[in-house]
C-alpha cells in the first residue's frame, strides 16, 4: 500500500502534463500551431501591404504622369495617336505533323505542272 501511494502522487503529475501538452483545446502543441499560423499571417499581410503600396505608387505616377499614363494605355490596351498603325506580331501556331506530310512539296507541284 505504501508503495502504491508512493507511485500514485507521479503518476497524476505525468497524466496532467501529457494533457497539458497534447491534450485538449488550449494544449502546448495548439499553442505552437496558433503561434505558427499567426506568423504565417503577419508575412502575407506585409506581403499584401507592399502590393498594396506598389498599387498605390502606380496609380499616383498614372495621374501625375502623363507619359506614363500613354504608355500604359499604349501596352495594355494597343491605344494608338492618329496617324500611327498599329502591329501586332503573335507567334505562329504549331502545326501538327500529318499537315506538314499532307501538304504538297514544291518539287510535286513543280512536276504537276510538267506533266501539263
Amino acid at each position: 500500500m505504501k508503495r502504491s501511494r508512493r507511485l500514485f502522487l507521479p503518476g497524476v503529475i505525468i497524466v496532467a502534463v501529457y494533457f497539458a501538452m497534447a491534450g485538449g483545446d488550449h494544449s502546448v502543441l495548439d499553442a505552437r500551431r496558433a503561434e505558427d499560423e499567426l506568423a504565417a499571417t503577419r508575412a502575407e499581410t506585409r506581403r499584401v501591404h507592399r502590393q498594396i503600396d506598389s498599387l498605390r505608387a502606380r496609380i499616383a505616377g498614372l495621374r501625375e504622369d502623363d507619359e506614363m499614363l500613354e504608355r500604359y494605355a499604349r501596352e495594355r490596351y494597343g491605344f494608338i495617336r492618329d496617324g500611327e498603325y498599329l502591329y501586332r506580331i503573335s507567334e505562329p501556331e504549331p502545326v501538327a505533323q500529318e499537315e506538314v506530310r499532307d501538304t504538297p512539296s514544291i518539287l510535286r507541284w513543280l512536276r504537276s505542272r510538267d506533266d501539263m
